[in-house]
């Protein structure tokens, strides 16, 4: 789908005179390799044609260069070329911004930014002095932020494009680590493709056009995927399932699509004396609305409302392909909301299998319908714990703009995913859950409605209807990503299109709860 610019070939490399023998079929001074892609018959990475050089703000000098960097120069993520003579290695000055700010979150971005600015120039080997970096972070830090930022950087969504206008993209990396323990060092960069691949591909389905990832493909990519992923069991709900289990919000949803919906279980056990958590991500691969049909001159971006379903389903890939110990559930609740002649209406009424009458005032708020399914199903797997994302309201962004998504729930639950995202770069912002407020949810001949009744506050009303479909003694949260899901344009490690937002936060804080569930203290 996507270029594959995980399959890179990566080096490190301790010294900058290492790079000469690298270069000439020697394997001395190489640490590790990762990828297949070389313009080397040796199997050895090809010299490097240009050299990064990380630098920070104030900056009056460059080790290894003679020149001084101009205050826009040093600006985080901009990279200014040197053009070298003839046959000799060109140069790039990296930005890094302000030493006392820099965390690997700063750094990924750098790289992502340095990653396309030389791609662009049509460079296929570069090497990157870390070593302004590593005096602030260490070496490990700096291995892993940077693979992981520039892979991420490097991704470009162009299968549609003619061959002439797709994107150029470097094949080979070398970093200078300085004195980073090899082995170590090699292990990180091999972590960090991993965290890379699987944003990828989120990334990847969620950029898919409506008439190629209609909810019956997106299913069967799931299954795809996973068929071969040891540990991982896989299991779609389809027509007489999910009537069965009575997943009435997804049957509802679809009504008016040729589409038939699907409930997909993908579980991990890898450790099964853990509780159970459930991910619960919302995949509706085109939202018009239904019968409350969206207008707007260029409706593209209705694809992207499947964020959640691609979040929860790399997050798991990134578990499996990791090995990690943990004990997780993930289900994707998959549909398309259009209207047709058989569309949900407004004023219908869905019944839900915990005895929850539910009146439809609005058709363009079906996620919250299709994500009730998820949740009670759940529960119905023993969850002991559910984190749910979804690309559920547009004002998470009048709250917190486009860069930070909400969580909703248990307090303990958001916390630890505000401090997962912080490092992780996937940011999220706990938020209220006021009860007061159900009241905005009633309905006068069913027991909720499925839209406040107040023009403010959405964001807060759908994380209320969504705690009435979560039992006693289960622990929760919600996590509305309707604002991060997509970029306008290219930022930082972040191409335009979809982000892949969550896959890495949600691989880490079941990673992280996983951790708190085995230690002393929590005994």
């Amino acid at each position: 789908m996507g270029r594959k610019s995980t399959e890179m070939r990566i080096d490190i490399v301790e010294r900058i005179d290492e790079l000469a023998a690298a270069g000439s079929g020697s394997d001395s001074g190489l640490g590790s390799v990762l990828g297949s892609d070389s313009n080397s018959s040796s199997g050895v990475s090809p010299s490097s044609e240009i050299v990064l050089h990380l630098v920070f703000e104030g900056a009056r000098d460059v080790p290894g260069l003679n020149v001084e960097p101009t205050p826009s120069a040093t600006a985080l993520g901009r990279t200014s070329l040197l053009y070298g003579a003839p046959g000799e290695r060109h140069a790039a000055i990296v930005g890094l911004g302000s030493a006392l700010r820099l965390d690997a979150e700063r750094l990924r971005r750098a790289a992502g930014s340095s990653a396309r600015a030389i791609g662009r120039e049509g460079y296929k080997a570069a090497t990157v002095d870390l070593g302004a970096a590593v005096d602030r972070l260490g070496a490990e830090v700096c291995v892993q932020a940077w693979v992981e930022g520039w892979l991420l950087g490097s991704y470009a969504f162009d299968r549609y494009k003619t061959e002439a206008a797709r994107k150029s993209a470097v094949s080979s990396l070398r970093l200078l680590a300085g004195s980073a323990n090899r082995e170590t060092a090699i292990r990180l960069a091999e972590k960090a493709r991993l965290r890379a691949e699987s944003a990828i591909l989120a990334r990847d389905w969620c950029n898919e056009p409506a008439n190629v990832m209609t909810p019956e493909r997106l299913a069967e990519e799931i299954e795809r995927r996973f068929a071969d992923v040891p540990g991982v069991g896989v299991r779609i709900y389809r027509g007489d399932d999910l009537a069965a289990s009575g997943m009435n919000g997804l049957l509802a949803v679809s009504q008016g699509s040729r589409h038939a919906p699907a409930l997909v279980e993908l579980t991990y056990a890898s450790d099964p004396s853990l509780p159970l958590l459930a991910l619960v991500g919302k995949g509706m691969t085109f939202d018009m609305g239904g019968m409350n049909v969206k207008t707007g001159r260029d409706l593209s971006e209705a694809r992207f409302d499947m964020g959640g379903a691609c979040a929860v389903a790399g997050a798991l890939d990134l578990l499996a392909r990791s090995g990690a110990a943990v004990n997780v559930a993930a289900l994707i609740a998959v549909a398309d909301n259009v209207p047709g002649s058989g569309a949900l209406l407004p004023s219908s009424v869905v019944r839900y299998p915990n005895g929850l009458t539910v009146q439809v005032g609005n058709t363009d708020a079906e996620g919250r319908l299709i994500l009730a399914d998820a949740l009670l199903h759940a529960q119905r797997l023993g969850a002991a714990e559910i984190v749910d994302i979804a690309t559920l309201t547009g004002s998470v962004g009048h709250a917190l703009g486009l860069r930070v998504a909400g969580a909703w729930g248990d307090p303990a639950i958001t916390e630890a995913l505000r401090s997962c995202g912080d490092s992780c770069g996937d940011r999220v912002w706990p938020m209220p859950l006021v009860d007061d407020d159900e009241d905005l949810l009633r309905s006068d001949y069913a027991d909720l409605s499925n839209i406040s009744s107040s023009a403010y506050g959405g964001a807060c009303a759908a994380a209320l209807f969504l705690r009435r479909f979560v039992g006693e003694g289960v622990r929760w949260a919600h996590i509305d990503m309707a604002n991060t899901v997509q970029t306008p344009g290219d930022r930082g490690y972040e191409s335009a299109g979809a982000t892949g937002f969550g896959v890495r936060l949600l691989a880490d804080y079941v990673e992280r709860a996983a951790g708190r569930e085995l230690s002393p203290a929590a005994l």
